[in-house]
């Protein structure tokens, strides 16, 4: 019989997440422990009405609390590019034992993986995309591979990418870049890897894609919603619809007011499966997070990236002379092109914004996610015109771009910069030959990096590009070190920009 997971112990997780045994309510559910839970939790039973029961004493003494990757690594290297080439050794989680007994939310995974640091000491899907670019400056292609296969693994065995490694993110993804890792690696490995990886790429869509044969009379199904013109675009979705166990105490406690307890939770987890955990990106009001209604939202970075996965699917197929998968396959995404034009485009604005479709409207709010569509060459020559200059008017800050204009003191919201989006809009920005501006983006970020490292001795996983004499803040937990994505953009950045004075 599979064992249950810590957060199924209700009564006893319940406790220790809204006592904040933990400042951060990850820390509980990354522990664990040498012996069976429902042993811990008959003992809990027994003696939490003992007098003078401790609560946090009883938890410290039947779980091992985990500890940062690069919490004991001190050394601080003059140059940042020695810094992160060092840190790679530190982030690096050797392949998982598969036959422990020890109860652990750890999915474990067949091949050695960069893990982010801080808080973070299992892999997260998109994080690890740009952790590769790095790796790829640093030659370290075999770590390449190592990591795009326990995504397949995880693809194999499970039917899709989980936000992270971790039990208690399954039911969620995150934006997908499997069909970029699978590019990434081709340029080291050779085109063969198309075919290789080409029955995980199809499983990935097929989960992405899941519910596209909803009755006519139904608009949306799981990830998958059905436009006015027919067409199908996709959402960010969770299976569940109950509080996030890493953030248990904070979920409860915003939604402890709605009316709809479970469509306001399952809003929160696709927040968190859209990688902007949180922005009033997905807010009806921008100044208030109880309006979060993610599930609600066609968001164009989403699109963008799943036409590359059809793209790349297409390639695959065309490589293994299946003409009419190929074919299909062009169709989709010509079909997806057309949608994402028809329904993200915003003449007044100029710029790509995403669509209410419960309402049958644009947001109004610009964010960077504008730039995707440039990412994937999705945009024409004068629409891309008109996305980078008002990314350059608005957007371009002393330290690079920030991700929106809004201050709602929710981390992806300004005054922050966070270095995947800078990688996407310099890369957009450069498909569309607008190199300068490009360029200057990322000089700024990289001289910001600097200085926050030499004022520090770290890396960290956000900046604030408006002023960059301070750290960033905002979110559910401390800005954190380490820091994977950021090491990666950083490195690869460095090599094709060098490092301004």
């Amino acid at each position: 019989m599979k064992q249950k997971e810590l957060y199924q112990y209700h009564e006893l997780f319940d406790a220790v997440q809204m006592q904040q045994i933990f400042p951060d309510g990850k820390t509980f559910t990354d522990c664990t422990t040498q012996q069976p839970l429902e042993a811990i939790n008959i003992k809990y039973q027994l003696h939490k009405n003992d007098p003078g029961f401790d609560l946090g004493a009883f938890i410290k003494s039947n779980f091992s609390i985990p500890t940062p990757p690069q919490q004991h690594y001190t050394k601080r290297e003059e140059s940042v590019t020695a810094h992160i080439n060092n840190l790679w050794s530190v982030l690096t989680r050797s392949a998982d034992d598969q036959t422990s007994h020890a109860y652990s939310s750890l999915i474990p995974l067949p091949f050695p993986y960069i893990v982010p640091g801080g808080r973070f000491g299992e892999i997260y899907y998109w994080d690890s995309y740009f952790t590769m670019l790095g790796l790829q400056a640093a030659g370290r292609t075999g770590l390449i591979k190592n990591m795009a296969d326990n995504f397949s693994f995880l693809i194999d065995h499970i039917g899709y990418i989980p936000n992270g490694n971790r039990t208690y993110f399954l039911g969620r993804s995150q934006p997908p870049f499997y069909s970029f890792m699978i590019k990434l690696l081709a340029e080291t490995e050779g085109d063969s890897v198309f075919l290789k990886y080409l029955p995980q790429m199809e499983k990935e869509y097929a989960f992405w894609m899941r519910g596209a044969d909803m009755p006519a009379n139904q608009q949306a199904s799981h990830h998958v919603v059905k436009m006015p013109g027919g067409e199908l675009l996709n959402r960010y979705w969770d299976e569940h619809h109950t509080p996030r166990p890493e953030s248990y105490r904070e979920d409860v406690e915003l939604v402890h007011t709605a009316t709809d307890k479970p469509a306001a939770y399952r809003h929160l987890r696709a927040g968190a499966a859209s990688g902007w955990d949180f922005s009033c990106r997905w807010f009806k009001d921008v100044h208030d997070f109880a309006s979060i209604h993610t599930t609600d939202i066609i968001p164009v970075d989403l699109n963008c990236l799943l036409l590359h996965l059809e793209e790349t699917m297409q390639q695959a197929y065309t490589a293994a002379g299946n003409t009419a998968q190929a074919n299909s396959f062009t169709e989709k995404a010509g079909q997806r092109k057309s949608a994402i034009q028809r329904y993200c485009w915003n003449d007044a604005l100029q710029f790509y914004v995403d669509v209410d479709f419960m309402e049958g409207v644009q947001k109004k709010l610009s964010t960077i996610a504008a730039a995707f569509p440039l990412y994937v060459n999705v945009a024409t020559k004068e629409q891309a015109t008109a996305v980078a200059a008002k990314i350059e008017k608005f957007f371009l800050q002393p330290g690079g771009v920030a991700t929106t204009l809004e201050m709602s003191g929710q981390q992806w919201d300004a005054p922050n910069g966070w270095a995947p989006l800078q990688w996407v809009t310099i890369t957009g920005l450069k498909n569309y030959g607008f190199r300068e501006l490009a360029a200057q983006i990322a000089q700024r970020w990289i001289a910001l990096n600097k200085r926050v490292y030499r004022r520090t001795g770290k890396l960290m996983e956000k900046y604030n590009v408006y002023n960059v004499e301070l750290d960033a803040g905002g979110g559910e937990y401390p800005s954190q070190d380490g820091f994977g994505w950021t090491n990666g953009v950083l490195l690869k950045l460095i090599k094709e920009y060098g490092e301004p004075l």
